[in-house]
């Protein structure tokens, strides 16, 4: 999900983000078995990359990679948060709340497309965090809601599938028409 925001200062390169529509962004993606030196550095990447596009998170097939891996921060800069970067691997949402909330939703796969999603507004996730343990915590409001979007990438679900189908193929097409005009530029 994008949300303005300073990058902080990462040794971890950035990677590119996969536009829409990309059949990799549709897949379900496979568990981690094996916390690697190479699955973490991936989240240093990630995390590099989702602070620098700006956004709050990032799902690990948004970068070419069908693992269940996505990084998260909604930590708010400009009321004074500090940075609260979380690295999530086989992360699940294990009960959610019947009250539910509406956020304007993005995301760095669909560049400058924004729809209310209706959501649970609380979840209790768990996840294995990169330090091999494992983590479980309630979230409420914008985190409940981009910890949602980011696990719904993992299983080849986008934002706007949540979207009538009228509204879905007009910002599809738009997405189809930036690939060509990025393209383009390339050549």
């Amino acid at each position: 999900m994008p949300i303005a925001r300073a990058p902080l200062k990462w040794q971890a390169m950035k990677r590119p983000i996969l536009i829409h529509p990309d059949p990799r962004l549709k897949k379900v993606c496979d568990p981690v078995d094996d916390l690697s030196d190479e699955l973490r550095a991936l989240s240093d990447d990630m995390l590099e990359t989702m602070y620098a596009a700006p956004g709050i998170g990032l799902a690990a097939p948004q970068v070419g990679v069908l693992s269940r891996l996505i990084v998260l921060d909604c930590a708010k800069p400009d009321n004074g948060d500090e940075a609260r970067p979380l690295v999530m691997f086989n992360p699940r949402v294990l009960a959610s709340s019947d009250e539910k909330n509406v956020y304007e939703e993005g995301c760095l796969s669909i560049p400058d497309q924004y729809a209310d999603v209706e959501r649970p507004k609380v979840v209790d996730v768990e996840w294995l965090g990169a330090d091999g343990k494992l983590h479980r915590e309630t979230f409420n409001g914008l985190w409940a809601t981009c910890v949602q979007h980011e696990i719904d990438h993992l299983d080849g679900v986008l934002f706007i599938d949540y979207l009538k189908p009228l509204r879905r193929q007009m910002i599809t097409r738009k997405m189809v028409k930036l690939k060509k005009e990025r393209a383009r530029e390339k050549v």
